[in-house]
């Protein structure tokens, strides 16, 4: 609702679901009543801005509200060069190569650009923390000269009853060697550290509880014959033929992960991708010079690797179990293995079983025989291939999404909706989805890791993924990572489910269904789901509605 204000600046709210383009009228929100939010929970809106002049100026912003903790960002436009696939359905808002709406920024002059003839946003949190009550957020745009240009306001209601702990576990990977890459320090030095822990800090707040630790370097996105930079946290000698192993940054890194609130610890994988058939790349001291000892030209089923593999999972899980943090540990055997690579998984998995048979083993996999010949208890499955792990009624599945899950089901590309982001949180409500699994937290690389990339300037690693897949996080100055809307948006979704189950403890599962189904033609599942902003925002409301009724709280 605008109030008043300049003749040529339209001023309008936005829900946190709309993405708005330079070229494109956003649907405007007005709610007519308070926006419900419980105790506990993020919430955020936009506010869309036209400039109908002809040159672009400056601005002030100001949030007038007694609620603490209200910020705003700006909304920028990032460049993507592939939208989508050619294989793509007809839910996208876009398909052509643009700009789109996705960095959260705090301008460093704590100012507004306006463009001319240009609809922009800005982004408003209310933070989690905070008492319960009324709070109208009234937000002002000024001139440098202070007078103001227009307003509008948004009335949010938190109410006393909070959200519950999250229980979904949420893996999104970090990617240590690209945050060497980017910010030019060598790996594990103190300035790596530091810039570290700022990005685990970031994921823990954006929902992510599982850290991905480099036991080793990651085979993962590697060309073959390739390598990424060396961030093995496993130190290692090799002396008259024998293995010796120094746990330093490994104690360090689950350290930091538990200090930022890390709950599970997830050790990368033991053999290479899409297939594996070969060795990580492992740096060890050999007679006092440091080389590596396995990589692409070694055999991962052969016996040198056998041979050190006995040496080393014995040598980490003792220091899991000393540490207190072996129950909270998983391990992976090799990423996304096919139909084809049944076998040489299942040789592979029965080397390293006798060292992990206390560990809990995962792998993302979308074939049901892995799970069904007893070969991965844990399977993490694709969102596109899940019903025949639903209907086999695999206990504490998991699921994840990639590139190629770029049809029907949702996702965060920045050409998707955000309403088609954040709808994963019903649907992994509905089907009692235990974990939730993504590669690209802060993939700064073109595909296969042939060159780093700045992702302010390349958002789908050349080529290689549609822009929104490879990072939910952009690498801000002083090491501080910056949000983009997508990662926002899927907390949302988490903030989602878990209302949902404080919901499901007050009147049991079936009723909970009933209300998120109400009036759907077809019933909630992973490829068949509303796409409009207004049914989750809908959904949100009731709930909160029935939470406020059943606790005796009056609204």
């Amino acid at each position: 609702m605008k109030l008043m204000g300049n003749p040529y600046l339209g001023m309008h709210v936005v829900s946190s679901l709309e993405k708005i383009f330079p070229d494109e009228t956003p649907r405007f929100w007005n709610p007519s009543k308070p926006v419900t939010v419980l105790s506990g929970e993020r919430f955020s809106f936009q506010v869309a801005l036209y400039w109908d002049y002809m040159r672009h100026t400056e601005c002030t912003v100001e949030l007038d509200t007694p609620a603490n903790g209200v910020s705003w960002r700006s909304v920028e436009l990032m460049p993507c060069g592939l939208a989508a696939y050619p294989e793509h359905d007809m839910h996208y808002l876009r398909t052509q190569p643009g700009l789109f709406p996705d960095l959260l920024h705090v301008p460093q002059t704590g100012r507004l650009w306006l463009y001319p003839q240009q609809w922009r946003a800005i982004w408003i949190d209310l933070p989690a923390e905070g008492e319960a009550g009324e709070f109208p957020i009234t937000v002002r745009i000024r001139d440098l000269a202070g007078r103001e240009m227009a307003a509008c306001a948004v009335t949010v209601r938190r109410l006393k009853a909070a959200l519950p702990p999250q229980k979904l576990h949420y893996t999104q990977w970090l990617h240590t060697d690209c945050l060497a890459d980017y910010y030019h320090v060598p790996a594990f030095s103190e300035e790596h550290w530091r810039i570290v822990e700022n990005f685990v800090r970031r994921a823990v707040a954006l929902g992510v509880d599982v850290l991905f630790t480099p036991l080793v370097t990651p085979p993962l996105d590697t060309q073959v014959g390739g390598e990424r930079t060396t961030v093995q946290l496993l130190d290692i000698w090799v002396e008259n033929g024998e293995y010796r192993f120094g746990f330093e940054k490994l104690y360090r890194f689950i350290e930091m992960g538990k200090r930022c609130g890390v709950r599970l610890f997830e050790m990368n994988h033991l053999f290479t991708q899409w297939g594996a058939a070969h060795c990580p790349k492992i740096m060890a001291t050999v007679d006092g010079e440091l080389k590596q000892i396995f990589g692409w030209n070694d055999e991962a089923a052969g016996e040198p690797y056998h041979a050190f593999l006995d040496a080393m999972l014995p040598a980490v899980t003792a220091k899991l179990r000393e540490w207190g943090v072996a129950e909270q540990t998983m391990f992976h055997i090799s990423d996304e293995p096919g139909a084809a690579h049944l076998e040489q998984y299942k040789k592979l998995k029965a080397i390293v079983e006798p060292h992990l048979k206390d560990f809990y083993i995962m792998d993302a996999l979308s074939t049901l025989e892995y799970y069904e010949q007893g070969i991965v208890q844990h399977p993490v499955c694709a969102t596109n291939k899940i019903e025949p792990f639903l209907k086999a009624q695999v206990p504490d599945l998991w699921t994840y999404y990639c590139c190629s899950q770029s049809v029907d089901v949702s996702n965060r590309f920045f050409a998707m909706s955000s309403a088609r982001n954040r709808i994963i949180g019903l649907q992994m409500y509905k089907f009692n989805i235990a974990g939730f699994l993504h590669w690209g937290y802060n993939f700064y690389s073109t595909g296969l890791s042939v060159y780093p990339i700045d992702p302010y300037r390349m958002t789908d690693c050349d080529g290689a993924f549609p822009s929104g897949d490879a990072f939910s996080v952009y690498p801000g100055a002083d090491g501080e990572p910056e949000e983009s809307l997508r990662a926002v948006v899927f907390l949302h979704a988490l903030q989602d489910m878990r209302a949902l189950q404080l919901l499901e403890s007050l009147i049991g599962k079936e009723d909970v269904i009933a209300l998120i189904e109400s009036g759907l033609s077809t019933p909630l599942n992973f490829t068949a789901y509303p796409h409009q902003a207004d049914y989750i925002l809908s959904v949100r409301e009731r709930v909160n509605e029935k939470i406020a009724q059943l606790t005796g709280e009056a609204l």
